[in-house]
């Protein structure tokens, strides 16, 4: 693998203080008591219907068909970029550590920690609200084709590897049906306090999705030559071998991303990537999907305000 003295100093500090994997800070939702799932209903019920016309039962969701993989859908079905702009959002929400606040923990850093009673809250709101979980490919389709999707979709996803979104987050979605994606940072794989490589494969089998997050969470603006090898070939190849399914989903460190990055994905076979809270591309809105940040301040109530301000 190539590494040079700044990929190893990375390497350093990504182990240690992940936390800071996302610049953008978490959107900004009004405080208050849990929802009753009859409020949150009704806020985003016109969302909802936009995305998936009918509402489905939760018996024709369970028996649904899978979404087709990307590489089937004929490059003349797919719709041009202001159209896949004009569809309404779905809300993705990005979760890095969860555990309990730390004595050490910064400010800043809970934002990206949340505790895990707070997690197991904000879950069972979403299940109690009447979310359904997506994984990218069906998301591809409905922003490709404009592909139905369940009644109130949401995608969840995981950045950094980290361990307890295996032994907390993974045993939690499960209780409610739940998938999630899994944006894997490789160099952290075995290490303490992450996710093993057998421990991404089980994720993978057992239906969620795993996506790239680079090598060592370098900077996707500050990439030349080798980097593209280095941060996206090799990571993708890596998760491939563990996993035995193409990865074509990818997060940007720090929710950063420039129009040069965009090509070099396209070739090492990305067929979408993930910002966080900012404008997507007019131009590529596939590769500037936008998600939030879920806050480790963040009661039920205030991140359901989030969802639905933010998408």
């Amino acid at each position: 693998m190539f590494r040079t003295p700044l990929y190893v100093a990375a390497a350093a500090v990504a182990a240690s203080t992940l936390f800071t994997a996302c610049e953008t800070k978490p959107a900004t939702a009004s405080e208050g008591g849990s929802p009753t799932a009859e409020t949150v209903a009704a806020d985003s019920a016109a969302k909802a219907g936009a995305m998936s016309g009918t509402a489905a039962t939760a018996t024709d969701e369970a028996n649904a068909a899978p979404a087709p993989d990307p590489s089937s859908i004929s490059a003349g079905s797919i719709a041009d970029a202001a159209t896949i702009t004009a569809r309404p959002q779905v809300p993705i929400l990005c979760y890095h550590q969860i555990r309990d606040w730390r004595a050490k923990d910064s400010k800043g850093a809970k934002d990206y920690i949340v505790p895990e009673q707070k997690f197991k809250d904000q879950i069972k709101m979403l299940a109690d609200s009447g979310y359904h979980t997506i994984l990218p490919d069906q998301l591809y389709a409905y922003l490709t084709t404009g592909a139905k999707l369940p009644s109130k979709p949401i995608m969840l996803t995981f950045d950094d590897t980290d361990l307890d979104q295996f032994t907390v987050a993974r045993p939690t979605l499960d209780k409610y049906g739940y998938k999630a994606v899994y944006f894997v940072m490789t160099v952290s794989l075995g290490r303490p306090n992450y996710m093993s490589k057998a421990q991404v494969k089980q994720l993978s089998d057992e239906g969620n999705v795993i996506g790239s997050h680079t090598w060592d969470h370098h900077n996707v603006k500050k990439y030349q030559g080798q980097d593209w090898v280095t941060q996206i070939e090799k990571p993708t190849k890596t998760l491939e071998e563990i996993t035995g399914k193409d990865i074509k989903y990818f997060a940007y460190p720090f929710g950063l991303w420039n129009p040069e990055a965009i090509p070099q994905l396209k070739q090492r076979g990305m067929v979408a990537a993930f910002v966080l809270a900012e404008k997507r591309d007019q131009q590529d809105p596939l590769f500037t999907i936008r998600r939030i940040i879920a806050s480790g301040y963040w009661t039920p109530r205030t991140l359901h305000n989030s969802i639905v301000q933010s998408f």
